[in-house]
């Protein structure tokens, strides 16, 4: 598997929505196609805000005792 491929295809539209959910949550103008004008620091604070998220929905599951996959 490629280094950037996801390894459940149909995710994809999922992630770029919660993408777009967690940019506008922080207020950075985020937008479908090019993004050029943004800087580092705001694309950086989205995916470091993703990562975040899920690693909370994932503990709460745990503490919850839903099984994952």
């Amino acid at each position: 598997m490629a280094r950037n491929s996801k390894a459940v295809p149909q995710a994809r539209a999922a992630l770029d929505q919660f993408k777009y959910e967690v940019a506008n949550e922080l207020g950075v103008p985020l937008k479908q196609g090019y993004n050029g004008d943004l800087t580092s620091a705001q694309n950086g604070s989205v995916g470091g805000y993703m990562v975040k998220k899920m690693i909370e929905a994932q503990e709460q599951q745990m503490a919850n005792g839903t099984p994952t996959r």
